[in-house]
């Protein structure tokens, strides 16, 4: 990251970053989340906290808010690290932030105290970190990229709005997969709804000759990629799957460090409204 340099209507603010994500039970999942955000690298002197929305005491939303303006952060760069803007999660945490003036859904979340200016950046979505990062995944399953489909799974939404948000970002991300890796085809299916068995059915017909390749879209190894959706991909013995998920990756942390230069350039510049989510 390039090293920053406060223009002169800004040097009184000091910038802080709060990574969130979802939280976990599995000290796993939390362990492999902090070592991402740890591996960050950022301009000298901006504390990064990696926070969660739920299930982590002592490390939640507003925890990370009272740190960072604790040691007197003027500006709070928001990264969530969440796979798509159609996670309501984005919806309710961008209210709760003031980000938002209401929130699309009902949500238990309440405003957080915060005074610091908040700028937040976009989730995932089809970033072409990410495609990079899932296709180094699944790379060991093809064979013959020529005969192969690849089906990009991810948890979904049955909301309206939010549905249409996560099959969009799934659809620019998997016909990235496919140009990186050469496939001849490129899918998408979400958990909720279940479309995971439509869509193995209908290229079972479509290329009975062609493998099917399951590419996961989640932050880290648990009930999804272990339970789920090798259940639901049992009576398809055409299917490639091993499960793994983004993290670890050197490349989430590198797409964190993205998020933020990107969101630290355009409060710099003077252009960001309040509230804006930065893509």
């Amino acid at each position: 990251m390039k090293q920053h340099q406060p223009s002169a209507g800004s040097r009184a603010r000091q910038y802080g970053v709060l990574v969130i994500s979802h939280g976990s039970r599995s000290d796993d999942w939390v362990r492999l989340v902090d070592e991402a955000v740890a591996d960050v690298r950022v301009p000298g002197g901006i504390p990064v906290y990696s926070s969660f929305l739920e299930l982590i005491d002592g490390r939640l939303i507003q925890d990370g808010i009272a740190e960072l303006e604790r040691q007197g952060v003027t500006d709070i760069i928001v990264v969530p690290l969440f796979v798509s803007s159609g996670s309501t999660h984005i919806d309710e945490i961008s209210w709760a932030l003031g980000v938002t003036e209401e929130p699309q859904l009902p949500t238990e979340l309440e405003r957080f105290s915060v005074t610091a200016n908040v700028h937040m950046a976009a989730p995932i979505d089809d970033d072409p970190t990410i495609a990079e990062l899932i296709y180094s995944k699944i790379r060991s399953l093809s064979s013959d990229p020529r005969q192969e489909v690849v089906l990009l799974v991810g948890h979904g939404s049955i909301e309206r709005g939010f549905h249409l948000r996560w099959r969009r970002g799934l659809e620019r991300l998997a016909a990235r997969i496919r140009t990186l890796g050469g496939f001849a085809e490129a899918d998408v299916a979400m958990l909720l709804p279940d479309q995971t068995a439509r869509k193995l059915n209908y290229w079972r017909k479509q290329k009975p000759d062609y493998s099917v390749i399951v590419a996961p879209l989640f932050l880290s190894e648990g009930y999804f990629t272990r339970n789920v959706i090798p259940g639901r991909l049992a009576e398809h013995p055409h299917v490639r799957y091993h499960g793994k998920a983004l993290l670890p990756s050197p490349l989430i942390s590198r797409w964190i460090e993205v998020q933020i230069e990107r969101t630290l350039q355009r409060a710099e510049a003077g252009d960001e409204q309040q509230g804006q989510v930065i893509g």
